[in-house]
């Protein structure tokens, strides 16, 4: 009897092992990939393209913020341009994430939205954002307008779905998008007087990240990032807020995070990899960046660069 009662259990984990290890197998085989579209200000420098970051899982992009430049730098990861990545192909750019309305942040949606139809898309742009994105959105069809009526229906072939935009304005922290490849929540982070700014959290089958966009410190920010696998946090150089004007100081202070403030915060958040982007660096380098942020923090950290990828 109880051989019997062993042999059933053993048929039992049998089959439930085979039923299941599909599912174990591709979330083993699901490799996540954070790609730098850009790390700039809205300074124009010409090796810095306007904030935007991508993750990729499966094939699939989620872009947060699409500064000036972020298609073209979408493109040169991709296998078209001789890059190694397939899910940033143009055409394949479907999920974008808003942090928040400042223009080097949002300016690069009309090349994102057109651009990427133009190249294939052939389904609406799904646009998450703050209160005012949809109103964006909007405004943006109907400036081009003539364009996307020329394209429809000239002799050019066009699908009639890829220059629409599907919007969905964030009000509250929590979820506000879940797929087979990743669950985003959103939450909200201080940068001066904007009434709207988000941070997102990315959960995939192998990842966490965490992004801050545009931020002073926050502890709500800190709530979201502990223990993630990557934090990109935006920072500012202390060494280089030293030579700003007293009114630019009173400005940076309350809006972004220093480089002293962000290795506080990640003594207690500890994510495995703390990524420096959107670096206000005010004649300083990436070196004191990593510098002032050791004096604090004896983590894994990085400044990134445009292009980067972890």
């Amino acid at each position: 009897m109880k051989i019997a009662k062993t042999i059933c259990s053993q048929t039992l984990l049998l089959w439930f092992l085979v039923l299941t290890l599909p599912s174990f197998a591709d979330t083993a085989g699901t490799v996540t990939q954070v790609a730098m579209l850009g790390t700039g200000t809205p300074n124009p420098f010409p090796e810095r393209s306007g904030p935007g970051v991508a993750i990729v899982v499966n094939d699939e992009a989620y872009l947060v913020d699409f500064g000036a430049g972020v298609v073209r730098r979408a493109a040169s990861l991709s296998p078209e341009y001789g890059g190694e990545i397939p899910g940033l192909a143009v055409e394949k750019l479907n999920h974008a994430f808003l942090t928040h309305l400042h223009s080097d942040h949002s300016v690069g949606l009309p090349d994102l939205l057109l651009t990427s139809w133009v190249a294939g898309r052939d389904r609406p742009l799904r646009l998450f954002g703050p209160e005012g994105t949809a109103s964006m959105a909007k405004n943006i069809i109907a400036a081009y307008e003539e364009d996307i009526r020329y394209r429809l229906y000239s002799d050019q072939p066009a699908n009639n779905q890829g220059w629409r935009i599907d919007t969905s304005e964030v009000t509250q922290t929590g979820v506000i998008f879940k797929d087979n490849n990743v669950t985003v929540e959103a939450f909200r982070v201080p940068h001066g007087s904007w009434p709207d700014a988000w941070g997102y959290r990315f959960t995939t089958p192998d990842k966490v990240i965490v992004i801050s966009g545009d931020t002073a410190p926050s502890e709500r920010l800190l709530e979201y990032a502990k223990g993630a696998d990557i934090l990109i946090h935006e920072v500012y150089s202390l060494e280089g807020f030293q030579k700003k004007e007293p009114r630019w100081q009173k400005y940076h202070a309350g809006n972004h995070t220093s480089t002293h403030e962000l290795g506080a915060l990640a003594v207690k958040a500890r994510p495995k990899l703390l990524v420096l982007y959107h670096q206000l660096l005010w004649g300083s380098s990436h070196e004191t960046l990593l510098r002032e942020v050791r004096e604090i923090y004896d983590g894994e950290v990085v400044s990134a660069r445009d292009l980067d990828v972890y």
